[in-house]
């Protein structure tokens, strides 16, 4: 069922608290249960609840999108040059940060911490065959195959935001995700969805397991 929240002049959005749509993976929480966390990025609607977190339902048709993936884990290992960022599903940032002191025990005399940032950064993910002429446009990395192929990963500014940027293709398709502090996560969303007006960017709602 559907609920709204809130009363007089004032409400919010609409938030489905049971079984998302076909592929949506939202969880069964009793109707009216309030989201446990959420993402700096407004979500445009239908809103729902997916493992504690408010997120877009919205299911983008265009050739090139732009995602909020804030809800997944997020898991620093290490700090500096061999660093590591770790993704999970929503929820498993625990797991994940034992997972990476399982490994650094087996590397003795190595110092290794593992962070979990889920709640202190953004994760956003540009996707379509014209995200690079989309990054080209806030960022002065030359994003061609030669120089960052699929698998590339680099910190640079993009529109002014230091940013963690991988290329990931997914199904041969050009994408990337963006990550950068959770104070900045809204700004540069925004500024990503200008920069793809002209090759008619959409929105897409968060899916589990989300990567």
């Amino acid at each position: 069922m559907w609920t709204r929240r809130g009363s007089g002049c004032v409400s919010e959005p609409d938030v489905w608290a049971g079984p998302g749509p076909a592929g949506s993976g939202g969880s069964r929480l009793p109707a009216g249960t309030e989201p446990v966390a959420r993402s700096p990025i407004t979500p445009p609607p239908p809103v729902l609840v997916i493992e504690g977190w408010e997120v877009s339902g919205h299911r983008a048709a265009a050739g090139l999108t732009l995602t909020d993936l804030t809800p997944l884990a997020k898991v620093v290992a290490g700090s500096g040059p061999g660093e590591w960022l770790l993704l999970a599903a929503p929820g498993q940032g625990p797991a994940l940060a034992g997972w990476a002191a399982e490994l650094a025990a087996r590397s003795p005399g190595e110092l290794v911490t593992a962070t979990d940032v889920t709640h202190g950064r953004a994760l956003i993910r540009l996707t379509g065959p014209a995200a690079a002429d989309v990054l080209r446009k806030v960022c002065g990395i030359d994003f061609s195959d030669r120089i960052t192929p699929d698998g590339a990963a680099f910190r640079s500014s993009v529109a002014a935001v230091a940013t963690d940027v991988i290329r990931l293709d997914t199904g041969g398709v050009r994408c990337y995700l963006l990550h950068c502090e959770r104070s900045s996560g809204a700004y540069l969303f925004g500024e990503l969805l200008a920069a793809g007006r002209e090759f008619a960017i959409e929105t897409d709602g968060f899916t589990l397991p989300g990567i």
